[in-house]
C-alpha cells in the first residue's frame, strides 16, 4: 500500500490494482486463527465471526492509511487523491451466501463529492459507477459491462 501514491505521483502507472489477501491465507492478526475464506462463511459462529471481524477491521485500516498517504502528497496544486479515484470493496455482499447483492463500495478521491453514504435501487450494477468513474476522468463512454447507464449522485 506504501508504494501505490509514490507509483501514480510519479506517473509510472495510473491505473493500481491491489489484492489484500487470498482466500486461504491465515492473516497475521492477533487472535485469527482461520483463514479468511473459512471465516467469511462462518454460518453465524460468533468465535468465526470475531476474527472476520478483526481481518475486516485491518483490512479497511490499509485503507485509511492509503488514504491519507494519497491526501499528503501534493500534485499539480492539489493533492494526489483529489486528483486519483480509488474504488475499494468486495465482489460479494455476504460471503456466507455467496450473494453478489449489495455490495458495500467505497469510492474517494478523483473530484466526486464525498463525506456521505449513496444507496442505489436495488439492481442498481455496479459497473454504472464505473461509467461514472470514466466519465469522471475525461472518457466519455455510455455503457460499460452490464451497466444501465450512469450514476447520479
Amino acid at each position: 500500500m506504501n508504494l501505490v501514491p509514490l507509483i501514480v505521483q510519479t506517473d509510472t502507472s495510473r491505473v493500481v490494482s491491489v489484492m489484500i489477501q487470498d482466500h486461504y491465507v491465515v492473516p497475521k492478526i492477533t487472535g485469527v486463527t482461520g483463514n479468511h475464506y473459512n471465516l467469511s462463511h462462518q454460518r453465524q459462529d460468533a468465535v468465526k465471526i470475531q476474527q472476520l471481524q478483526k481481518i475486516e477491521a485491518g483490512i479497511v485500516g490499509c485503507f485509511g492509511s492509503l488514504l491519507t498517504l494519497m491526501k499528503e502528497r501534493a500534485e499539480g496544486g492539489s493533492t494526489v487523491l483529489n486528483k486519483t479515484a480509488i474504488l475499494f470493496g468486495s465482489n460479494l455482499g455476504n460471503a456466507n451466501a455467496h450473494s453478489a447483492n449489495n455490495l458495500l463500495i467505497f469510492l474517494a478521491g478523483g473530484g466526486f463529492k464525498h463525506g456521505r453514504f449513496v444507496k442505489n435501487k436495488e439492481g442498481t450494477p455496479l459497473c454504472n459507477l464505473f461509467v461514472t468513474m470514466f466519465n469522471q476522468a475525461g472518457l466519455e463512454l455510455e455503457c460499460f459491462g452490464q451497466s444501465s447507464g450512469s450514476l447520479t449522485f
